[in-house]
């Protein structure tokens, strides 16, 4: 990524995680953590990437997506870019990832 494309994936990240904790009024979401966002080269699509508390994935994806008008018009009134780019989800595995990979290390450790 560019710089620009950086600064400006930045930017989005504070935005989403400022609207997710104080716009959105849906109990599915709960705390929702954005871990990163990833542009487009054209800036046209920001994939966000986040971890849930939430026991529920699903619910809570289904939630992102029914808040993804309200979180964009969020992000078109804070960010001065010519277009507010697409907002696409997902769900971010690195942190079970890493839980798994410390816990089989201990394991080994121990053994």
């Amino acid at each position: 990524m560019s710089n620009r494309q950086e600064r400006v994936a930045e930017e989005i990240k504070k935005v989403v995680s400022e609207a997710l904790r104080t716009k959105v009024d849906n109990p599915d979401i709960g705390m929702v953590t954005v871990t990163d966002v990833e542009l487009t080269k054209e800036m046209e699509t920001a994939t966000i990437y986040y971890t849930s508390l939430n026991d529920n994935k699903d619910e809570v994806a289904a939630a992102l997506e029914k808040s993804k008008g309200l979180i964009r018009s969020e992000v078109a009134r804070e960010i001065r870019i010519r277009k507010a780019p697409e907002l696409a989800f997902k769900y971010d595995n690195s942190i079970e990832y890493g839980n798994k990979i410390e816990s089989l290390l201990n394991e080994i450790k121990d053994q």
